[in-house]
């Protein structure tokens, strides 16, 4: 019975070739071997070299040796290196693709649906609309103001901000020159000489 224990346990090790604990092999193992007995085959095991016992604290786990699989040739290895390459390389593909995938599906779930688009398409028609007639009534009332109209008023304006602004450089320069002697602040100044500035009008000269 202990060489079929045995033997069951190294076969298992050996076929999944990675390290379990004496629990897992047992549970692993269905239970057809008592936990002891399991545990006595893995120290005739460690004993014959074929399988190594590493200890991690107070867990001991056990896996096969090594030594006892065929080395790999140096073109398996660099085969096995290329696989691996491939693979990583389909796989960050994949990945990409979910992303693109799962970016499509955001945008998809959150657009509108059918009857949403078809109340934005409404407002935005009537929106149109409304400034459409808008434009045209704009656009009509240009039209009752002639050329030379519009080429007086463009002038008028034009001198009178030529005006505007020597009227204003003219004060600020007196306004300095009594700030030369003046013992207290501009704005005292201009308090009690009772001059109101753009700023304080609301005012912005234009360029």
């Amino acid at each position: 019975m202990a060489d079929k224990t045995s033997s069951s346990v190294f076969k298992y090790l050996h076929d999944q070739n990675r390290p379990y604990s004496v629990t897992d092999i047992h549970m692993n193992l269905h239970k057809e071997y008592g936990k002891t007995a399991v545990q006595k085959s893995l120290d005739a095991l460690v004993e014959e070299k074929k399988v190594m016992e590493k200890v991690y604290g107070k867990q001991k786990v056990y896996v096969v040796n090594q030594e006892l699989f065929p080395k790999a040739e140096e073109a398996e290895i660099k085969g096995m290196d290329a696989k691996i390459a491939e693979l990583t390389a389909q796989l960050t593909e994949e990945a990409v693709a979910a992303r693109e995938l799962e970016a499509r599906l955001k945008a998809t779930t959150n657009s509108l649906t059918s009857e949403q688009a078809k109340r934005e398409l409404k407002q935005c028609e009537q929106d149109v609309a409304s400034r459409t007639g808008k434009l045209a009534a704009l656009k009509r009332l240009s039209g009752n103001v002639t050329a030379d109209e519009r080429r007086r008023v463009q002038e008028r304006h034009r001198r009178l901000v030529t005006e505007w602004r020597k009227r204003k450089r003219i004060a600020t320069d007196i306004v300095d020159a009594i700030m030369e002697g003046y013992p207290k602040k501009k704005k005292d100044l201009l308090e009690e000489i009772g001059l109101e500035t753009d700023e304080e009008a609301g005012v912005t000269l234009p360029k």
